[in-house]
């Protein structure tokens, strides 16, 4: 069913960007084919980061864990978090799916998958400095760009310091996660009515007792997260660069602190959007704040939307396959 929405989404955006879809296919034949194809480098080059970035948090919770299994499974949670619009909740629930067993845990895998959330907006907090000091050295810094970088940077300290505070003692992280699930049996119960608790409490408390724990190992010594953060980091500026590498093939060099500035807030505004991949909100929001740090709409505009293209063009059917692998592997396996 929502795969069928999905896709009725996608046809009435694509209609209403038509003529910006089609302007830039037109300008494909203007720009640097060369350059295009550094994305399939740039983005091959992010999922090794994420890879690593996996392989590196579930050593440090006591897991071997194979590169080419985290990889491919990378690229899964890519499919799933840009099809389901649930700001991805649904990755994190499709994580643990896929990494349960004897060794791997739910409240493992939970906690491994907030700690990478986590590191991932941690470490963007260094680009968006980089963002700023470039932009002030090109003289584009105003005080909309100052207060947009201000905000993005603030709503991630905040965030980040609520989790710390909540999943920091067993207590506050009980209270916090048994409220939610209470909230959302009781939503799910107005649906169906004959199942009042159809997340069971007792099984919550048992993970998040377990994701408890396995924080409290991690946050014994937080040295062992300077390989996760380097990579959480290469993660975030493969993504920046992907960007860029479209203004370039665009003929354009425009200033690179504007490109990190936008994908934070485009980036940040796509998490609470109801569309699949914050479609139509992201390009939206690209556009605006790059035309605020001194970059043309009329150049941002197919800049993004080819970008977007693009990007899930070379992203989407391998996420596909290994999705629908999985799947089909795990039903074969229930079967027998």
């Amino acid at each position: 069913m929502l795969n069928i929405v999905t896709v009725s989404i996608l046809i009435i955006i694509i209609f209403v960007l038509r003529h910006d879809i089609f302007s830039t296919f037109s300008n494909l034949t203007h720009v640097n084919a060369l350059v295009l194809l550094a994305l399939i480098p740039i983005e091959a080059l992010n999922y090794h980061a994420q890879a690593k970035l996996y392989q590196g948090l579930f050593g440090v919770v006591g897991n071997k864990i194979k590169y080419n299994f985290l990889y491919k499974l990378s690229l899964e949670m890519n499919f799933v978090n840009n099809v389901f619009p649930t700001a991805g909740v649904s990755g994190v629930s499709y994580f643990g799916l896929r990494m349960r067993s004897d060794e791997i845990s739910g409240g493992k895998a939970s906690l491994v998958q907030l700690i990478k959330l986590t590191l991932i907006f941690l470490s963007f907090e260094v680009l968006l400095i980089v963002g700023l000091i470039l932009i002030a050295l090109a003289g584009r810094v105003n005080d909309v760009t100052i207060l947009v970088a201000t905000l993005v940077s603030t709503l991630t300290v905040v965030l980040t310091s609520i989790f710390v505070y909540i999943i920091g003692s067993r207590a506050r992280i009980n209270a916090a996660f048994i409220f939610f699930t209470k909230l959302i049996n009781r939503i799910i119960h107005t649906v169906r009515r004959g199942y009042p608790e159809t997340i069971k409490l007792d099984r919550v408390k048992a993970n998040v007792d377990e994701l408890h724990d396995n924080y409290k190992l991690i946050s014994s010594d937080y040295r062992q997260l300077k390989m996760p953060f380097a990579y959480a980091f290469l993660a975030n500026f493969t993504e920046v660069l992907a960007i860029y590498a479209v203004y370039v093939a665009f003929g354009h060099w425009v200033n690179l602190g504007a490109v990190i500035i936008a994908y934070a807030v485009a980036n940040f505004a796509g998490l609470i959007a109801i569309l699949p991949g914050g479609l139509g909100v992201y390009e939206a929001i690209m556009t605006a704040v790059t035309a605020v740090a001194g970059i043309s709409v009329k150049l941002s505009i197919p800049v993004v939307v080819c970008y977007r293209v693009l990007n899930t063009l070379i992203q989407m059917p391998p996420g596909y396959y290994y999705y629908h692998k999985a799947l089909n592997h795990r039903q074969e396996k229930t079967e027998s």
